[in-house]
């Protein structure tokens, strides 16, 4: 056998064992919304053993991206692009990266009747996802979590809704919508003004204020009445470590049970590749717990 040939069976080789040890495949789904009138899409990773095992019924993560992103980012934007498709394969859960724009921190604009992303997320796509896939159709196999304005969405969605997830976490959250409680200067108030208007007013113009309303730092008495299992974590060196810090800090004094960590990092994709399998571990376990899980 010549050298080239040797060559290009081992390239085969590999190629198939890769094939073999990360089969996830990646479904993208339109998933129309009623409520904005509109189609978006999201991603769907669903594990190698999916296609082999007919009968049984997968436990779902909703994965949600940042501001500024859009579904295909945990994809597209990890330095590890198999990350996902590991992370199906291994823990055998179906994983939805759904849509939520660019700045809409998945909560239903008052002011913005194409911005419904509360409803869409939680009613629209995890309806949409059931009826697709075979999905565990309750609350004890659905999970969700996110980062910055994803980790925002993640524990705002699931305070509100405790009723859809058995758990819910946080990277790096963007948890204070607020631009009066933050010292910022004159340029930045600017620039977060003409992103959170439109979503939700200028600061200050409503009663009650929707801003204070829909920050996940004014939550912490329901995140406790709710009773969920929480995952929260920030790097410290991201300049939105003070914010989890605050609401750690309260969930601690009214002893609402959670997972807080604190690790080295910034506001990067490094980081957030680095902290995600740790949550989808914190997601098994609580799986396991309600005898949702699939063997290998």
């Amino acid at each position: 056998m010549n050298l080239n040939r040797l060559r290009l069976l081992l390239c085969m080789l590999l190629l198939s064992q890769a094939a073999i040890a990360f089969g996830a495949r990646v479904d993208t789904v339109a998933i129309p919304s009623m409520a904005m009138q509109r189609t978006y899409k999201a991603a769907v990773a669903l594990p190698a053993s999916y296609t082999k095992n007919k009968k049984a019924r997968y436990p779902v993560l909703y994965l949600l991206h940042g501001a500024y992103g859009h579904f295909g980012d945990w994809l597209n934007k990890t330095p590890d692009p198999q990350l996902i498709h590991k992370l199906a394969d291994q823990y055998n859960l179906i994983i939805v990266m759904p849509e939520g724009e660019t700045f809409s921190f998945y909560l239903d604009s008052p002011v913005n009747k194409g911005s419904q992303f509360e409803t869409y997320i939680t009613k629209e796509v995890i309806g949409r996802i059931d009826d697709t896939y075979r999905t565990v159709r309750s609350s004890k196999g659905r999970v969700i979590t996110g980062l910055s304005m994803g980790g925002h969405g993640a524990l705002y969605l699931s305070g509100r809704h405790p009723e859809l997830f058995a758990a819910a976490g946080s990277m790096s959250g963007a948890l204070d919508l607020s631009i009066t409680n933050r010292k910022l200067t004159p340029e930045e108030a600017k620039n977060r003004q003409s992103l959170f208007d439109p979503i939700l007013g200028p600061e200050g113009s409503a009663k009650p204020d929707v801003y204070t309303a829909n920050s996940v730092v004014h939550m912490a008495d329901k995140l406790f009445s709710n009773g969920l299992p929480l995952i929260i974590d920030c790097g410290v060196d991201d300049f939105l470590i003070d914010i989890n810090r605050e609401v750690h800090r309260r969930l601690l004094y009214n002893r609402t049970p959670h997972d807080y960590t604190e690790r080295p990092g910034a506001h990067t994709w490094e980081y957030w590749q680095n902290a995600l399998p740790y949550h989808v571990l914190f997601f098994q376990k609580i799986l396991q717990a309600n005898a949702v899980t699939i063997s290998q």
